[in-house]
Parts: structure tokens; sequence; C-alpha cells
């Protein structure tokens, strides 16, 4: 709901829990919903997100019903083995480790049963989980051990020669534990067997759920350093419920569903609105370690999957790739894209070559833990709208500024998206100057997306800031174009960026990879520069085009421009 006049002002900018006083305040908009965090949350200051996730997903009543599966290997636990594994996992972090409040556990690892067992039960004994991409290098690594304070690495033995390189080079780093190894606290019995209870810090008593970070993770790195982002009890915990709280803007699904976890679980995306919501609505998540077509369609089948998490890389790849007609993939019956914007004309004809499953987008932020826009749940009184990224979830405020003036502006109007609520992040790890450009006094966070809203208060993101490309003064959408260029029949994947040029500053230049069997001659790049040029004003038109084998991207979908602008 728009709420153009009318805001529920909350505590900010401290963590914002529940509703005060209406009053009075333009151009911002609010859920119609708001939850009471505090009241929700309180319960669980010895458990923690673990104990959310178990009392919204009725663990206790689903007995062997799969909470997680392999799909590689079919290895499972159930929802009555979960508590059970984490009070072990974490009894052995105390016993062989004397690890607990105040410490770090870095995880190295691809999507398991382990790894959600290896986080939910180092939260559970009081300590912080920092996550990375099981791709770094040994010095990439290593930089984030030794910025995280992390005292132990959890690795697989396919990543040992980096994790022993990055933990001797980091001096806080006390041991590398790999999760292969019989002895290894991620496969540890509890002392008590049976019962549904779940571990909680053995010092320190009750968790401060607004200080106490349950995850460390980093910022991509794609603008810039990656940073910490400092993530509370509290953040994952309102955005759980922020996704499954109302009717209308929640995740969409329960647990008669099987969700397919192919995103990383080091990704925030992969992390909380894969493995921890599933776990909230008692459905069942199939891991994958990586994105490879043939598996990655072979266990959509073979499981019988019904709601696809996934990125604009892989909705293109279900939209266009000829592999897709050989699986059977009739169970399929929701997607859900986010981390960067799908054009319509892709959700159009991903849907339709799905007997149209229902496509929804959402968006969100490492920093807002992560979601903080949605569309509408299938069914509910509200309609999807295709090509934008939804409304605004419970108990949050966005409002979109001018980043010129900084003036609030009002529908229809593109600017800034500037966003507060719960989920927002404690802060940026040992980086106060990022803090203070980031957040402001009143607590809002800029979220650096360039973008609009409508009447209805649905949100539509055209690009980030940093990306825009200036011509003569006129800013152009990359990501307008590279929709364009989506829907041209000879382009399988594309990117746009800006290049200099003498006369207008800057132009739009295009990296197209072209479907098997084109030809990359410039009659082709003639053709594809005039398809856009039919389609936008002369100062949008594409100028240069490189052809290209592959467009960088991020492990949750970004496009990595910076690699198109500098190659080396």
């Amino acid at each position: 709901m728009l709420r153009s006049f009318l805001v529920l002002r909350r505590a900010f900018p401290s963590v914002q829990n529940s509703v005060n006083v209406p009053y009075l305040r333009r151009s911002i908009v609010s859920s119609a919903k708001p939850i009471d965090v505090d009241a929700e949350t309180r319960p669980h200051t010895l458990t923690g997100l673990g104990g959310l996730l178990q009392r919204l997903g009725r663990w206790e009543t689903l007995g062997d019903k799969a909470a997680i599966v392999c799909g590689v290997t079919g290895n499972s636990i159930s929802y009555a083995e979960l508590p059970g594994r984490l009070r072990g996992a974490a009894e052995a972090l105390e016993t062989k480790h004397s690890f607990g409040r105040g410490d770090t556990m870095a995880l190295h690892l691809p999507n398991s049963p382990e790894y959600a067992v290896a986080f939910l039960s180092v939260a559970g004994a009081g300590g912080t989980n920092t996550t990375s991409n099981p791709l770094y290098t040994a010095r990439e690594l290593q930089g984030q051990l030794e910025d995280s304070g992390a005292r132990l690495l959890l690795t697989s033995r396919l990543f040992s020669d980096v994790a022993e390189e990055a933990a001797a080079g980091a001096p806080g780093c006390e041991g590398v534990l790999y999760v292969e190894d019989d002895d290894c606290f991620v496969h540890a019995q509890p002392s008590v067997s049976g019962g549904q209870e779940l571990p909680t810090p053995t010092t320190g008593g009750a968790l401060k759920l607004d200080s106490d970070l349950v995850v460390l993770p980093y910022s991509s790195g794609t603008t810039g350093k990656p940073k910490g982002v400092m993530l509370s009890h509290r953040n994952l915990m309102s955005n759980v419920l922020q996704l499954t709280a109302d009717d209308e803007v929640h995740v969409g699904y329960d647990c008669d569903d099987v969700v397919l976890g192919v995103l990383p679980f080091f990704h925030i995306y992969g992390m909380v609105v894969i493995m921890a919501t599933t776990f909230a609505t008692g459905a069942t998540v199939v891991t994958l370690p990586k994105f490879d077509p043939p598996e990655f369609l072979a266990t959509m089948q073979e499981y019988k999957v019904t709601v696809g998490m996934l990125v604009p890389p892989i909705c293109i790849f279900l939209a266009k790739h000829p592999m897709v007609d050989q699986f059977d993939l009739t169970s399929l019956r929701m997607i859900f894209s986010g981390a960067a914007p799908l054009d319509a004309a892709t959700e159009a004809a991903c849907s339709n070559r799905l007997n149209g499953v229902v496509m929804r987008q959402g968006s969100g932020m490492t920093e807002l833990a992560p979601v903080s826009h949605l569309n509408p749940r299938p069914g509910s009184a509200a309609p999807i709208k295709t090509g934008t990224i939804g409304k605004i979830v419970p108990n949050m405020e966005c409002k979109i500024v001018c980043s010129d003036t900084g003036a609030e502006l009002g529908p229809n109007s593109v600017g800034e998206l500037w966003m507060r609520g719960p989920n927002r992040m404690v802060g940026y790890l040992n980086r106060p100057d990022a803090n203070a450009e980031t957040i402001t006094a009143d607590g809002f966070l800029k979220s650096g997306d360039i973008g609009f809203y409508d009447e209805d208060g649905y949100f539509t993101i055209s690009d980030r800031i940093k990306d825009l490309i200036k011509v003569k003064g006129f800013q152009v959408a990359p990501a307008e174009l590279e929709g364009l260029l989506l829907s041209h029949p000879m382009v399988a994947d594309c990117a746009v960026i800006g290049v200099p040029d003498d006369l207008a500053g800057e132009v739009p230049k295009a990296f197209v990879m072209l479907k098997p069997g084109v030809e990359g001659t410039e009659a082709t790049a003639s053709d594809i520069k005039s398809f856009v040029a039919e389609l936008v004003a002369e100062y949008k038109e594409i100028k240069h085009i490189s052809f290209v084998e592959t467009i960088p991207k991020s492990a949750a979908g970004k496009i990595l421009k910076r690699m198109l602008r500098d190659p080396n």
C-alpha cells in the first residue's frame, strides 16, 4: 500500500521493533501490515535465529520429512533429526574447540546439508559465521580471515591447498577443519538424544539479539573492496518474519513445497531466502554445489522441485536454452528472481516456456539481510506486476531521493532508493567511513539503486548509480538496453557499460554473447545496433559492440562490469 501522507513511525536509528504513533510524512512508502518484531523475537533470546525457524516451521510436527537434501548424493536430514544435529555440533564446538560467544567461524564451503548444520550450530553456540566464496584464491580468503578475525576455518578437502595457505597467513586463525572428516563437529551426536531442544550459548547468558552477530558476510566487491556486513540475530530474524508473516507480501511457499538450493549459501540470498526461510516454512530444500546445467535440470526433475529461487542468468537459461526441453519440469509452479533486475520480456518468455509458471521478482541487498521488496504472493488480492520488484516488505520504509539535490520524490519520479527497517545491518565492520556514507542520521540506508515507485506502491529498479551512463548530460540505464538486447533473436546474453567519447562524454557499449550458430560479424553487429535504435531515443543508441564467449558474473548473478571495463 502506498502511504503517501500517512506513515507508521518506528524506533530509528536503533533496531526498529514495533509500531509507534502515526505521523504525517510525504513521499515515503511503508507496509500497511507491520509486524511486532520485538514480541516475535523476544522468546528466542537463548536460541536466537534457530529458535525462530523451529517455531515458525513447526518442526516438531514434521517428523521424518526431509528438511534438507543433497541433490548430488541424496544424503538428507529430517526435521526430527535437525535439532539433535545442531545440539551435537554446538556441543562439539565447545568441548573440542572452546568455541562460543565472541568467536568467529569461517565457512568456506559449497552448498550441502552440512553447511546448514555448521551455520545454525555456530549461531546456537553464540558465535558468528563469516561466509566466503569457495572459489576465492588464498589471497582473497586470507584477507577475509584477517578482517573478520575468524578463529577457525571450516572447508572441504577440495579446497585444502587454498584453505591451508590462507589460514597460515592469517595470524588469528587457529586451524582448518574439514567437513569430510568423521570427527568434524558437524557430524557430532548430542550428549542427550531425542527431544527438540536447540543449542544455547554456554557462556555469557542470553543472546543480545540486537548486537550479537549471527553472520558476517562480505559485500560482493563489484564496486570496491569487500566490506564485512555485520548482521545480528535480530536482523535475520526480522527478515524471515518479513518474508513469512504477511499473507500478501510473502515468500510464497509452505511445508508442501520443494525448494531448489542452487544459489550459494555463502551469499545472503541463498543463506536467508532459501536456507533459513525454507526451514521457517517447513519446506524441503534440495542443495546443489554449483549451477551445472544438466545437473540443475536433472535435479529439478528427480526431486520434483516446485519452487525455484533463482537469479536472472538462470532465468535467461530457462527461457532460451534448447537443453531445457529434454527435462520434465512440470512440478515447477513458481520462480522467484532476485539479486539483479530481470526484464519483463525474459520474465514472460520463461513463464511461457515452462507451462505458465508464476514468475515473481523481489529485491534486497546484503546490508538489509537481504529482502526489502517482494511481489505479492500468487492468489493474494494484490497482483504481481511483471518487471517490477514489488512492494516494500512489512516494517520497512522506502523513499526515492534525488541523487543531485537530496529532495524526496513522489510516484513515478526516478531517484535513489533509501530504506530503513529492523533488518538493516548493524554496520560495516571496522569501517566508520563507509557507515557514515551509507547510513543517514535518521537510519535510512542509501542503496545505490536507481528506480521509482508507482501509485500502487510497486517499485522498479532501473540500474545502479555507479553504472549509469551519462550521454551529453542525459542519463542512460544499462539495464534498459540489456533488456532490449535480450529480446533480439540472435542474443543469448549481454551487458552494457559506458565508454568515453570525445563529443558525448560517454556512449553505450554492449558486450554480446551470441546464440549457438550465429557468427559475430560486422553485419550481425549492425543488425543488433539497428534493432535497438528503432526502440530508443538517439542518445540511448548502442554505439559499440564486442562479441564475447561469456558475460562475467558473480555467484549471485550480478554482472561484473568492472571486469568488462578492465579485463586485466
